[in-house]
């Protein structure tokens, strides 16, 4: 099955197509989105929560959430931009149920797993982004991954947020500034290609 990138006009009706089907209550179309979306989704709940066990339950969560209203989902917005919305608050609420006890637990066993990491993130430019992602609060880490990763509007991702366009395009640019520098305080050139889309 063929995958389709979020925020990508041609995929649009293809998804659409499939989430019909699964109104319908074909099971297997909710399997192909579910293929089509949890890598994606794992990284963004991966970045926000700063713990892979807890991205891993996450998203199982966020598919199930999603599978029950599905019927409620209607084509205001990308099937993509509801399904990143489900997940943000998901998200938003496992951060507000953990103590700070636990939070600090989590990050000592997160620093412990940051070796393996490099099964994940190859390259050093992978390397670097995840580096500056994990320096940013989940608010600020969650308009970076929407904006610079999956390359969302200001208008979808305003929708995702339930925030003003123009008041996310400009803290967007108050982070573009703020990772400039925490890149150029590293000695490094800035990388464009993250903290430069619009």
């Amino acid at each position: 099955m063929e995958r389709f990138s979020p925020g990508a006009n041609d995929h649009i009706e293809h998804v659409e197509s499939v989430v019909e089907r699964v109104k319908a209550g074909d099971q297997q179309a909710y399997a192909t989105i579910i293929r089509t979306y949890e890598k994606q989704i794992y990284m963004y709940c991966y970045y926000i929560l700063k713990n892979r066990e807890e991205a891993e339950d996450a998203v199982q969560d966020i598919f199930i959430k999603v599978y029950q209203a599905i019927g409620k989902y209607r084509q205001q917005v990308s099937f993509s931009a509801w399904l990143y919305k489900v997940a943000y608050y998901h998200c938003l609420d496992q951060i507000r149920k953990k103590s700070r006890w636990h939070r600090l637990i989590s990050i000592q066993k997160e620093q412990q797993q940051q070796q393996h990491l490099d099964d994940y993130y190859p390259s050093d430019d992978e390397r670097e982004v995840d580096e500056l992602l994990m320096n940013l609060n989940s608010e600020e880490r969650n308009l970076v991954l929407l904006k610079a990763v999956e390359q969302y509007s200001f208008e979808e991702i305003g929708e995702i947020m339930d925030c003003k366009p123009a008041t996310l395009r400009k803290k967007y640019e108050r982070l573009r500034k703020k990772l400039i520098q925490q890149k150029m305080k590293k000695g490094g050139l800035t990388n464009e290609r993250m903290a430069g889309s619009n």
